[in-house]
């Protein structure tokens, strides 16, 4: 008997239904055949398959058993066919019927007593059975609420094969998940474990993360070990705004995607903040593999990637991030596949100014020479330098400021001015695709709206001309400029503004190394 149950399988961070047609021979010599371009996971599961239909007291087929994943062309991977594949042999053998296995997209991975274990991209494969207008979905327990956070399709969360083999011989009810993802969103938004005020002094510092968040520029920040680059860094999405349903929907495919998502989670919602080690490889920080899966850029999409000790990094890896820098995504093409991830991220790095790491420290002595100085500081490549808008000095904290009782301003007070100036934007942007905020603005848009007046015009000359800066850090301090106006709420940009944001290019500084 040949009988047809439905799976599917995610590529890049969509979704493509699957197949799976299960062909019992009867009088043919036992023997089992998967098809269809499976990886080794997938032909293995034929063992876990049949031991999971035994131990729960059912017939395993004693016939030539043949399963088709069809379209045939696509490489299909992992273990989270073998759910569907069990299904479908129970109904080609007629322990249960087959009359509805037409109306459901069925995913899961079993164990030998036949329990459920997860999956990845539950996320898409629900909006993709949704599209494809299935009546429902039937996920392990732990993905259900990723997977119901979609609407206008019943999502069925088990934890057992019998639970699913109860369900089609109507002998157990399920219940579809219902979850009031709008209001868990808004809610979960507003909670944070960190905060600004938790740290002492480097106001400087703070401002300029502020000037970062409302304009979603990158930074980077050079100081001696100690002076707080990670501490600050960590509580920059805490001033960052707050995600839009779109924005988090976007943010939790990639997530769900790459296996990162937390069991039993709906929507993402906070902006993610990824800080992977020196050691990674370029393959994982951009993406890669066989099958292509989303890197660090996009496991960061929509948030913050830290680059902890930038210099340590390899310079392959951080080479490889320049082209997603500037269009916002990234292309990982295979001999058989090209995928596109998204990859809207802000790079916040950190890195000590020299091998020591005291260069500019204002009471230890640097014991480095101007020539390792500048080495250790080449690590980095111009044109990377050049894509980071803001250059921080980080200085150590004093005693007098650690020990103070005073109050610093907390991350809701400095979230609120990056929000107006966010608005600001997203008026001044409105009908121009894909740019959101300042940061995103191309040559055209700069020439449009980053407008200055004879006064700011031979300030911006005679700095490009003193610290010899690239036309590219001219393009960013324009952005940046534009971005200290809309915090003043300044329609125009003034010779104050330039000067702000001239003074955030430290590392293009003409003798800033010795």
């Amino acid at each position: 008997m040949l009988v047809k149950v439905f799976g599917s399988a995610v590529y890049g961070v969509e979704a493509i239904t699957i197949t799976i047609e299960v062909d019992v021979v009867v009088g043919s010599a036992v023997n089992y055949f998967i098809v269809g371009l499976p990886d080794n996971a997938v032909k293995e599961s034929i063992e876990r398959v049949l031991s999971s239909i035994k131990n729960n007291g059912y017939q395993r087929p004693r016939h030539k058993v043949v399963v088709n994943l069809a379209p045939a062309d696509i490489k299909k991977v992992g273990s989270a066919y073998d759910l569907p594949i069990a299904i479908g042999m129970l109904a080609a053998t007629e322990q249960i019927p087959s009359e509805e296995l037409k109306d459901y997209i069925i995913m899961g991975e079993l164990s030998l007593d036949g329990e459920i274990q997860p999956i990845k991209g539950a996320l898409p494969i629900a909006i993709q059975a949704r599209t494809e207008k299935f009546k429902g979905l039937i996920v392990p327990k732990v993905n259900a609420r990723e997977a119901g956070m979609v609407n206008n399709i019943e999502v069925y969360g088990v934890e057992h094969i019998n639970e699913v083999i109860g369900f089609f011989n109507k002998t157990q009810e399920l219940k579809p998940v219902e979850i009031n993802t709008r209001e868990e969103f808004f809610n979960a938004q507003s909670h944070f474990d960190i905060d600004f005020s938790e740290v002492k002094g480097q106001e400087n510092v703070k401002r300029a993360l502020e000037i970062a968040a409302a304009g979603g520029h990158n930074a980077i920040l050079i100081g001696p070990p100690g002076a707080g680059k990670t501490m600050l860094a960590k509580r920059l999405p805490t001033i960052l705004p707050p995600l839009s349903l779109r924005e988090a929907l976007e943010t939790t495919k990639i997530h769900s995607v790459a296996g990162k998502l937390p069991g039993n989670t709906s929507l993402i919602a906070h902006r993610p903040f990824r800080s992977p080690h020196h050691t990674i490889s370029d393959a994982a920080l951009v993406g890669g593999g066989g099958i292509p899966q989303p890197g660090e850029i996009s496991l960061a999409h929509n948030g913050v990637l830290f680059l902890d000790e930038l210099p340590e990094f390899k310079r392959s890896a951080l080479e490889v991030m320049r082209q997603p820098m500037e269009e916002r995504r990234v292309s990982i093409s295979r001999a058989k596949v090209s995928l596109d991830f998204p990859a809207s991220f802000m790079l916040i790095a950190s890195m000590n100014p020299c091998p020591c790491g005291y260069f500019n420290h204002p009471e230890k002595e640097c014991t480095c020479s101007s020539v390792m100085v500048q080495r250790y500081l080449n690590k980095i490549s111009g044109p990377l330098l050049d894509r980071i808008d803001l250059h921080v000095e980080v200085t150590p904290v004093s005693f007098g400021e650690l020990s103070s009782k005073h109050n610093a301003e907390g991350s809701e007070g400095v979230r609120d001015r990056v929000i107006k100036a966010r608005e600001i934007q997203t008026k001044r942007f409105e009908g121009k695709e894909d740019v959101y905020c300042n940061a995103q603005m191309g040559s055209k848009l700069l020439k449009e709206i980053c407008v200055i007046n004879t006064v700011g015009q031979n300030l911006l000359k005679t700095a490009m001309d003193r610290l010899n800066l690239s036309a590219r850090a001219y393009d960013r301090i324009l952005k940046v400029s534009r971005t200290i106006a809309d915090l003043a709420d300044s329609e125009e940009i003034k010779p104050e503004h330039l000067a702000e944001a001239i003074q955030y290019r430290s590392l293009d500084r003409e003798g800033w190394a010795g």
